[in-house]
């Protein structure tokens, strides 16, 4: 019962973030969303920035479960990483509001930092294992300089007025390890309300 309302919150948090916000969601409009009573996230959550990261952390690491459980289980450590790769990048095209609240909350210096909580740790443990079977002597080490660089890719995607297009982001990463362009699946391009025009374009 504790796990499913705690799920039932994390899944309301991106919901609602996705559609108004951060700053436009409250705990209140979480706690009616997930119909729970609102003093039930004030007992699972320690406020509303920590159950955002939570939240977003969630939705990163069973998107990245569903992207690898998609790949035929004879798939190369290459093909593996690409994919993960691939569904990060996807979700800041797909969930830009989620994934900028969850950057800018981290990189506030009043109020960030970064949280380790259960569900950051099931994403950083699926991102070590794929690591480890692509062959990094120290997977501990590189998972944290991947991290980095997929967190600079997302900024790059989704900073306002000055985004880089994603196809040179993805091939940055790419050439990093290095993987080929194929397998990896190129996230799709956003739907044109979500397209910003170009400077000079």
């Amino acid at each position: 019962m504790r796990q499913r309302s705690r799920r039932r919150i994390m899944r309301a948090t991106v919901e609602l973030v996705d559609r108004h916000g951060y700053a436009g969601t409250t705990l209140t409009d979480i706690a009616e969303r997930a119909g729970l009573a609102r003093g039930l996230l004030s007992y699972y959550f320690d406020g509303k920035r920590l159950l955002m990261q939570s939240a977003t952390h969630r939705m990163m690491h069973q998107e990245l479960s569903t992207a690898l459980g998609e790949l035929a289980p004879d798939a190369t450590p290459e093909a593996r990483l690409a994919r993960a790769i691939d569904a990060v990048l996807g979700l800041a095209m797909d969930h830009p509001r989620v994934m900028r609240s969850h950057l800018a909350l981290i990189l506030d210096p009043d109020t960030g930092a970064f949280v380790q909580d259960p569900e950051q740790q099931r994403l950083g443990s699926i991102l070590q294992e794929l690591l480890r079977d692509w062959g990094a002597p120290d997977p501990v080490a590189e998972h944290a300089v991947l991290r980095s660089a997929l967190m600079g890719g997302c900024i790059g995607v989704l900073l306002p007025g000055a985004e880089v297009p994603l196809a040179p982001i993805r091939a940055d990463l790419f050439s990093r390890y290095p993987l080929p362009g194929p397998p990896g699946r190129p996230p799709p391009p956003p739907p044109p309300h979500r397209q910003r025009p170009r400077a000079g374009g």
